[in-house]
């Protein structure tokens, strides 16, 4: 049986691949917007629904959701993947720091951290030479080995604006579903569906199934969507009983 390659292994591509910038992925930024707009929108219009309000409700507040929610998000992700940034910054200003007022010491942690890789004697002499003959590349190796932060820091500014796209358009399946086709039960199949493509697509970048990932996404999804309908159902009863 014929097995495919993600990439080609002659000494040519193997050159060129490694020769560009690693990518940064946005992946979980998008995921992470879509699946909660598509959640939150839902829960807007599961909520009234079960209140047993008007449409021009479910408009205001699921417009408001949207606009409101997708940008606080998206403030958010942009401040943590900031402050990641910053962390990131501010260990390289220590190890620089370090490695210009006690050298020998760094050296003998990148002797260390190597050593503990398997590397020894001959071989490892060279790889500490060659590391730390370049302070740039001496003090991102420690950033990267010692601390464990990704050599490549998101842009904030761009993981924020993927939150952002992703929970607005996904966030407006159910409601342009529910006020376009007017009712809950083909809100509800176009939300599921949406859950269910996030799933799916994810599962490129794993390895699992596409369609045991999307049935995980849309379980979850439906679950909180089912939560807020409930919680509209259940103050809506409650008012009734408190005015009967």
């Amino acid at each position: 049986m014929e097995v495919r390659l993600e990439h080609s292994h002659t000494k040519e591509a193997i050159r060129t691949r490694l020769a560009q910038d690693p990518g940064i992925s946005y992946l979980r930024d998008w995921i992470y917007g879509g699946i909660d707009g598509v959640v939150t929108t839902f829960a807007v219009v599961a909520s009234v629904v079960g209140a047993d309000l008007s449409s021009r409700v479910v408009l205001v507040l699921g417009l408001a959701n949207l606009v409101a929610d997708g940008f606080a998000m998206a403030a958010g992700n942009y401040s943590g993947t900031q402050a990641e940034r910053d962390d990131y910054n501010r260990l390289l200003a220590v190890e620089r720091k370090h490695i210009a007022v006690v050298p020998d010491g760094e050296r003998e942690e990148i002797r260390q951290i190597f050593g503990g890789k398997g590397f020894s004697g001959a071989s490892l002499e060279t790889i500490v030479d060659v590391i730390t003959a370049d302070e740039s590349r001496w003090a991102k190796t420690m950033v990267t080995e010692e601390y464990g932060l990704a050599p490549t820091p998101k842009s904030p500014a761009l993981a924020a604006l993927c939150t952002f796209a992703a929970f607005a358009l996904c966030g407006l399946v159910p409601l342009v579903t529910y006020l376009g086709a007017g009712g809950l039960v083909p809100c509800v199949v176009a939300t599921a569906v949406v859950f269910f493509a996030i799933g799916a697509i994810k599962s490129r970048w794993s390895l699992t199934q596409w369609w045991r990932s999307g049935l995980g996404t849309l379980g979850i999804g439906m679950v909180a969507a089912a939560l807020a309908f409930w919680v509209g159902f259940g103050l809506r009863t409650l008012f009734q009983l408190s005015a009967a």
